[in-house]
């Protein structure tokens, strides 16, 4: 299948007559329908004095309008989504950092980013829900009609803005061309052997990585159907799925645990709407939750690895009959990968190091960063900040985040490792092993537990069950029983900060 440089091009694909969009309760958008309200959204953005390198942000909830809208923007400019829910000072930041000339809402919106925008003298469009289908609309704008060069964006220009989570330093901006999506979209299309006869349920949110490249993109891309949602909603889930048949989904971790907790009582959806496969990608599944959801869905579980620096996928385990090994990420898919040492030379096989990366999905760099930049690139390869280890048939296992790796004493402990031995306790349904401050040793290790329902166990007995597989600095000192553990917006766990959020500082 062809592999675009441009989304103009890969909106191209799908036949006319199929269906693009779905969404609950909705009539469907085909592709002649997504491509008409794209072009004319393209009119409007010119009309609106907004030309292809201009920057767009977009503030809307998940669902078929935030999926049509993203791609109507991102061909015909530089698109930015951003989290609907964010607070004022947020936007504030967001919008001043991106030098955005132009943002969009829905009509009726009383987000707190129309009043920043205002203060910023940034353009408000307005989105008029559509009667064509599933995400259709027209563009309200707020000024006089101008004229600008009508010039589209070529592969090298930028199609996407996102900022990285920050969650250590500032947010970084983190610009995408058009060339790096199409590849990024194409790269999963193709490990997936996504086809025009292929839904996905979207259920990721459409302000991530994730959810842009792999939810929409990639099935965009083969001419397939999205069935959007409103978002991430397990008392919802399996109703969706009655509606939409899908043939696939992608999450993130913590989703698929949320979906198998309420799975036993949904066993005739399940039955009734067989998976072709399931993803899952953002951060590491254990290998304990990878074999209970084939079980219950009876299809293989494939996991991804991906980064907003990368337009998301990196390496992936690939589709049966090719083998697959649960607790990696599976062999490279798409950008060249390698493991490199601190001063830059790359390893061989079987050694662990940082795990590195270049390929036309690849931001050429961090924008107005070049401290960044001098950091992050070694001789044409990027280093993503993750610690891994490649076998000699070129799995990639993540040892950790080299961040969130555990400082104690001196002694190195991926908190990773931790996780999957604290998994194995039939009381536990959810464990993030995390550092937390010590006044000798530097860091100690920690660990949040979610308990699976009606399972009890002690701390005590947790700590010596961990003791049987662990060698004794690696047994977490401290483990906090909770009813759910802190979130980041888009459903990932996230250990750098987790100690101080629970008052371990």
């Amino acid at each position: 299948m062809q592999r675009p440089t441009t989304l103009s091009a890969l909106l191209a694909i799908g036949a006319d007559n199929a269906i693009a969009i779905s969404a609950p309760d909705a009539v469907p958008l085909t592709y002649a329908q997504l491509r008409h309200t794209v072009a004319q959204a393209g009119i409007s953005l010119r009309q609106a004095n907004i030309g292809a390198t201009d920057r767009v942000a977009i503030v809307l909830p998940n669902g078929p309008e935030m999926a049509v809208a993203f791609v109507s923007i991102a061909a015909h400019a530089a698109s930015a989504p951003l989290n609907p829910a964010y607070r004022a000072d947020e936007f504030e930041f967001y919008l001043s950092d991106l030098n955005a000339k132009a943002m969009l809402v829905e009509h009726g919106s009383t987000s707190p980013a129309i009043a920043v925008a205002k203060k910023l003298n940034i353009q408000i469009l307005v989105l008029q829900p559509g009667d064509a289908g599933a995400g259709s609309f027209t563009i309200e704008t707020q000024s006089a009609p101008g004229q600008t060069n009508k010039t589209e964006p070529g592969p090298d220009d930028v199609a996407l803005i996102l900022h990285t989570s920050g969650t250590t330093s500032r947010p970084k901006i983190v610009p995408l061309s058009q060339a790096n999506i199409c590849a990024s979209a194409c790269n999963v299309r193709d490990n997936l052997r996504l086809s025009a006869a292929d839904r996905g349920l979207a259920i990721m949110p459409l302000f991530h990585i994730h959810g842009l490249i792999a939810g929409l993109l990639a099935p965009l891309a083969a001419g397939g159907q999205i069935f959007c949602s409103p978002g991430f909603n397990a008392l919802r889930f399996f109703n969706w799925m009655s509606e939409a048949k899908p043939t696939w989904y992608t999450a993130v971790p913590t989703m698929h645990q949320t979906i198998v907790a309420r799975a036993a009582n949904n066993s005739d959806v399940i039955a009734a709407n067989p998976l072709r496969f399931i993803r899952s990608s953002s951060s590491s599944m254990p290998p304990q939750v990878i074999h209970e959801i084939e079980q219950i869905f009876n299809t293989p579980l494939i996991e991804s690895y991906g980064m907003t620096e990368a337009a998301h996928q990196m390496a992936s385990n690939p589709l049966p009959p090719a083998k697959r090994i649960p607790g990696t990420v599976g062999i490279a898919a798409g950008p060249d990968i390698a493991i490199m040492d601190v001063d830059g030379k790359l390893l061989a096989r079987s050694e662990t190091g940082e795990i590195v990366i270049r390929g036309v999905n690849v931001t050429a760099g961090y924008e107005n960063n070049p401290a960044a930049n001098a950091t992050a690139f070694t001789d044409g390869w990027f280093r993503t900040g993750d610690q891994g280890v490649m076998d000699a048939e070129g799995y990639l296992s993540i040892t950790g985040r080299l961040k969130e790796i555990i400082s104690r004493g001196g002694e190195k402990i991926s908190p990773r490792e931790v996780d999957e031995i604290l998994m194995d306790h039939p009381a536990v349904a959810q464990v993030v092993t995390f550092g937390m401050p010590h006044d000798k040793l530097g860091e100690e290790v920690a660990a949040a537990v979610v308990l699976r329902e009606g399972q009890q166990v002690s701390e005590k007995e947790l700590r010596q069950f961990a003791a049987i597989k662990l060698a004794d600095y690696k047994v977490p000192r401290k483990i906090l029983f909770l009813d759910e553990i802190p979130k980041g917006a888009t459903g990932k766990l996230q250990r750098i900060g987790l100690a101080a959020k629970l008052g371990l500082g």
